[in-house]
């Protein structure tokens, strides 16, 4: 594999990436508001809530008296309104923080092929003296790369912001936990790898970016249900189950990209095209 062609590939999407209103816009609201703005609101919302008389309060303490005796552990000696708090910012949005990676990653790899369609960009790419391994190659690192980035930075971040605003209620600084490094560092990696390899497939196959991120969105429902069922109280995202988590994600991940690379061929994007 000729790895200059591979650097030339990314390089040259990640500048088409730049210039395009429809991808970056996202790639920022999503961020902030995930990220900044709704850990914010949880950490002035759930103290407050605390101080509501009668069944609510009870009700918020039958809850915590639910979860599972290593996480009571680690809220021990927490009062109500610390633990309703930690477990928001350190529970609840822990399945949510894998939106970033899906997301980035699809919305980039969805405008790979797609999106060059409708800016008539990718005739000059596909005649490029590049294999179709590389051209792949290149494809998915255009898209992984800047997800990686994002995920990072989006992790920073919501650290700086968890901390900062629970504060006043929790008097130390409590994030991360190994459960968040353990999602960061296995399973972001893992998530981003299957979101640009669904998309990839897809974007290659259709004609519009709306159409190519669209469906590949579908990747975000399982996470979607996620937060649901862990805000429900069903599951709880402990270290080791979400080491399990990204194992299973880079199991489907390796087979999408192994299916990518056997059925990829340009010489069928040109008679699509």
């Amino acid at each position: 594999m000729n790895r200059r062609a591979v650097r030339a590939v990314v390089r040259r999407d990640l500048l088409l990436v730049t210039r395009s209103k429809g991808v970056m816009i996202p790639l920022i609201l999503v961020p902030l508001i995930l990220m900044i703005v709704l850990p914010a609101v949880i950490a002035f919302a759930m103290p407050a809530s605390a101080h509501i008389p009668g069944a609510n309060r009870a009700g918020m303490e039958q809850f915590l008296e639910q979860m599972p005796p290593v996480l009571k552990a680690q809220c021990a000696g927490y009062t109500l309104e610390q633990q309703l708090v930690a477990y928001a910012l350190l529970y609840m949005f822990a399945p949510l923080f894998l939106v970033m990676p899906l997301m980035v990653s699809t919305v980039i790899a969805a405008d790979s092929f797609a999106g060059e369609k409708e800016r008539k960009t990718l005739e000059a790419l596909i005649y490029t003296p590049t294999t179709d391994l590389e051209l792949f190659v290149g494809k998915l690192l255009s898209a992984w790369l800047p997800a990686m980035a994002i995920s990072l930075l989006s992790f920073v971040l919501y650290g700086v912001t968890a901390n900062l605003s629970a504060w006043p209620i929790m008097q130390r600084v409590f994030f991360p936990n190994p459960m968040w490094l353990v999602l960061v560092f296995w399973v972001t990696p893992a998530a981003a790898a299957v979101g640009m390899g669904a998309a990839v497939l897809v974007s290659s196959r259709v004609n519009s970016f709306q159409e190519a991120y669209q469906i590949s969105g579908v990747v975000v429902v399982p996470i979607v249900a996620l937060v649901i069922v862990q805000a429900l109280g069903v599951i709880y995202l402990s270290a080791a189950l979400t080491a399990m988590l990204g194992l299973f994600l880079w199991v489907v991940a390796a087979a999408l990209l192994w299916w990518g690379v056997r059925i990829f061929r340009r010489s069928e994007i040109i008679a699509r095209w």
